[in-house]
């Protein structure tokens, strides 16, 4: 017994020691000092930019001295506020949700949009519109968070149920299986009672015409949300170096990878409900966050949600000037980045680097 209680207590120094010397916090916290900086700036950029460009003199006002009779003042209120709010939170949540389930899979190819989530959202979403015509938002809502725990309880059953486990490879698998089979039955309900044009907008993604109501929701999401992902960030750095290592040092494993996939839906849902499926926001940010602050998902978490609002909310400016005055779906310019960043990790991994 002495022996074995010996290795344990060298396995759990040797893992507080590894995650300690590949942390950074001090480049953490100058990261969340200076990405807040830039979403700020980023925020009153996406304000003052549109189909009619605004004074930043003028934002200044409608934010803190409000006209109620100046049309300037009631766009910014009314119409652009909501959606510079929309896209910097929904770029958090779909950010953290990649890092956790990065994390607790350990499979560097994980996020939402490849794991089945917002393909089972867009999936619920399609039923909603083919079944219930005149649902309301709060109802679309209620049926995106369904579809969403839907997507991930189906991918991670397959996985588990699979012989020899859950294996990142098998989930990478599943994940591509689910999506594909979610998103051709989405596609047939469509065309079969004519609700194309209206799932169109969430194969599309994009926060254009967010109200307050769908920014209220996303910050209740968030807030519950994102304190379950900071309280389980240890465990999920611990279970991202091994989980027979999160065994070893007395983790319920099964636990933490329960909180965090409920987290998962629960962000992945609200996001999806508000701006349909923007792809890759989770798959890039968590491998650029570890890559600047080390693999300490205390920090890990907040710094992704803060890089990836940044990421959607100049995202979002892009897609208003790309092809002004048009607009392109900003679901297409985060593909433009993620699709080759996903062939990279691919190669990558295949090579065993």
């Amino acid at each position: 017994m002495g022996v074995i209680k010996n290795k344990q207590t060298m396995s759990t120094d040797d893992s507080s020691e590894e995650i300690e010397w590949k942390s950074r916090p001090f480049g953490a916290f100058l990261l969340l000092i200076a990405g807040i900086l830039l979403l700020l700036f980023g925020a009153a950029l996406s304000i003052s930019v549109g189909a009619a460009n605004i004074h930043l003199g003028t934002v200044w006002d409608a934010v803190f001295h409000f006209q109620p009779d100046n049309t300037s003042h009631q766009i910014i209120q009314e119409l652009r506020l909501p959606r510079t709010a929309a896209a910097a939170l929904v770029g958090a949540f779909l950010a953290v949700s990649g890092a956790i389930m990065q994390g607790m899979t350990r499979n560097p190819l994980a996020e939402p949009s490849i794991m089945g989530v917002t393909s089972g959202s867009a999936f619920a979403v399609s039923i909603a519109f083919a079944f219930f015509p005149g649902l309301s938002a709060m109802g679309l809502i209620i049926w995106s968070f369904a579809g969403a725990g839907l997507g991930a309880s189906t991918v991670f059953g397959i996985g588990l149920f699979s012989k020899g486990g859950l294996t990142p490879v098998k989930l990478a698998l599943a994940g591509t299986a689910v999506t594909y089979f979610f998103t051709g039955i989405s596609t047939a309900l469509a065309i079969r009672f004519d609700v194309a044009q209206d799932l169109s907008f969430w194969y599309a993604g994009g926060v254009a015409g967010v109200k307050w109501q769908g920014v209220h929701l996303l910050l209740i999401a968030g807030a519950v949300g994102l304190t379950f992902a900071l309280i389980i960030a240890r465990s999920v750095t611990v279970l991202s170096l091994g989980e027979d290592l999160a065994k070893g040092l007395g983790q319920y494993t099964s636990a933490v990878k329960l909180i965090g996939m409920l987290v998962v839906v629960l962000l992945t849902g609200a996001a999806v409900s508000i701006s349909g499926t923007i792809a890759f926001i989770g798959l890039i940010i968590p491998h650029v966050t570890r890559f600047l602050v080390g693999v300490d998902y205390r920090w890990i978490i907040p710094c992704s949600a803060v890089l990836g609002a940044i990421l959607l909310v100049y995202g979002d400016i892009a897609a208003r000037l790309v092809n002004a005055p048009f607009e392109t779906p900003v679901g297409a310019l985060t593909a433009l980045i993620g699709v080759p960043f996903f062939f990279y990790l691919a190669r990558r991994e295949r090579r065993g680097l």
